[in-house]
């Protein structure tokens, strides 16, 4: 009788990154992230969503990496929700395929999850964008605070770290990754944050401005109050 095909072991850590039209960011995203997470256990999940230009062929495949493809643009939240649910880690790192966000930060993030939380989200203590974007984020960002409670002082920095079990808190909806300490924090899971680096954008432009950003998240504020005000959770006992 043929011996059964043993499955290969779940990686300790799942890094997520969204992509859309990265092509002059993706090698050396890959490159920083293989360095700064030299001789721990960890996956890859890239998930292009629906880029037109040449991202997912510059791709440096191998056995650490995995590539979701959408058959079409559907939205960095989109993109976020399937790379989250389809990694296989205990451990789920997210950041933007920019080089905005450091890799060199993920470790620092890693030990601060086994202190005892759930969720640590970065926030970009000294940001390089222009002075308008800072000041719009920053009253963005406190009005979002005050009003859902999630009590993260910059949402928008993509840089997160979280244990598996936090996804069960993420519904998708276009905006979702803008409130993702605020779902988290909504089902009882333990956030916290810490400072990280912030790089300036060398290549490509930013898919975000005014109209998509500050007004969208604005109207979702709302919405998500409502939906954290009538959610549940229940566990059963073991």
């Amino acid at each position: 009788m043929k011996a059964p095909a043993t499955m290969p072991s779940s990686p300790a850590i799942s890094v997520v990154v969204p992509l859309y039209n990265e092509e002059d960011n993706v090698v050396e995203l890959q490159a920083q992230i293989a360095t700064a997470l030299t001789g721990l256990d960890y996956e890859l999940v890239l998930v292009d969503d629906g880029s037109t230009d040449a991202t997912v062929s510059r791709v440096q495949r191998d056995e650490r990496v995995r590539v979701l493809e959408f058959a079409h643009n559907a939205g960095q939240s989109a993109a976020m929700h399937a790379g989250i649910h389809q990694s296989l880690g205990e451990i789920i790192v997210t950041l933007d395929g920019d080089l905005q966000n450091d890799p060199a930060d993920i470790p620092a993030m890693v030990a601060k999850l086994q202190e005892g939380f759930d969720l640590v989200c970065g926030y970009r203590a000294k940001r390089k964008d222009t002075p308008f974007k800072r000041l719009q984020s920053r009253i963005a960002n406190g009005v979002r605070s005050r009003f859902i409670g999630d009590h993260v002082r910059d949402t928008g920095c993509t840089l997160k770290v979280m244990r598996r079990e936090c996804r069960e808190a993420l519904l998708l909806f276009n905006g979702m990754h803008r409130f993702i300490p605020a779902l988290i924090r909504n089902m009882d899971f333990r956030v916290t944050e810490m400072p990280v680096n912030h790089r300036p954008r060398v290549h490509g432009v930013s898919k975000y401005g005014f109209g998509n950003r500050a007004w969208r998240a604005t109207c979702d504020m709302f919405g998500v109050r409502w939906l954290n005000s009538r959610r549940t959770r229940y566990r059963l006992k073991n």
